[in-house]
């Protein structure tokens, strides 16, 4: 059995699955709470399965990019249940999850991710007869850039607020096509497939290497000067 996690974004999940197949899943507005929330998320799963930790054979985790203290907190937990149970540990891109619900249109897909006030993350992803291919790495870009260098039919899916898809489909016209909101929720039952395609295959990653993916270093805030204090000391 497998324990998928998805922590990337202010939308959480977790499923259980069996060789990729899903048995149960809990998906959650967590509002960037996921500290609180995400061990007891995981509780209330297995508990429902009539399950217990010990069943849990690898784990799969979404790495980003996405929400800097979500991506802490999912791979933290991540690492801690694969070393206690000393089991499989693998990485999966939070944009490849993204897109891969949509793997049956054939067409290119294009997940977005905020990144900032202008810049969104984004890749490209296609199947291709009974391959499933990214054709861009994870990146940086605006989104007026991503349409002015869009030239073919395209599916967009992730987090597309109205502004944005009025943009896009201002821009491209039926050259884009972007699914309802709904189906473009994050569900870790996606990550679980993904992840044990690769699994199947031997593929594992590291304890100590693996960590989240941040496409820009996380903005840390600098803490504010000390005033100096010009009394006079007393001898």
């Amino acid at each position: 059995m497998e324990l998928a996690i998805d922590t990337s974004s202010n939308i959480a999940s977790t499923a259980l699955s069996h060789k990729g197949e899903l048995l149960s899943e809990l998906t959650w507005q967590s509002t960037y709470n996921h500290t609180v929330e995400l061990i007891p998320n995981l509780s209330y799963l297995l508990k429902q399965a009539k399950l217990q930790p010990s069943s849990i054979e690898a784990i799969i985790v979404a790495k980003g990019p996405g929400s800097f203290n979500g991506l802490r907190v999912g791979i933290s937990v991540a690492k801690g249940i694969a070393l206690s149970l000393n089991i499989p540990l693998l990485g999966i891109s939070t944009l490849e999850v993204e897109a891969y619900p949509f793997s049956y249109s054939k067409l290119p897909i294009r997940p977005i991710l905020k990144a900032s006030r202008q810049e969104i993350a984004t890749a490209l992803y296609q199947q291709e007869d009974n391959h499933w291919c990214r054709l861009e790495e994870e990146h940086l870009t605006t989104l007026r850039t991503l349409c002015d260098q869009s030239n073919q039919e395209t599916l967009f899916c992730g987090e597309i607020s109205s502004d944005m898809a009025n943009e896009i489909h201002q821009t491209l016209g039926e050259l884009a096509i972007i699914p309802q909101s709904i189906a473009r929720l994050p569900r870790a039952g996606y990550l679980a497939a993904l992840g044990w395609q690769r699994l199947s295959r031997g593929e594992r990653d590291d304890l100590a290497t693996l960590q989240p993916m941040y496409l820009r270093p996380p903005q840390i805030t600098k803490p504010k000067e000390r005033r100096k204090n010009n009394a006079k000391t007393k001898p």
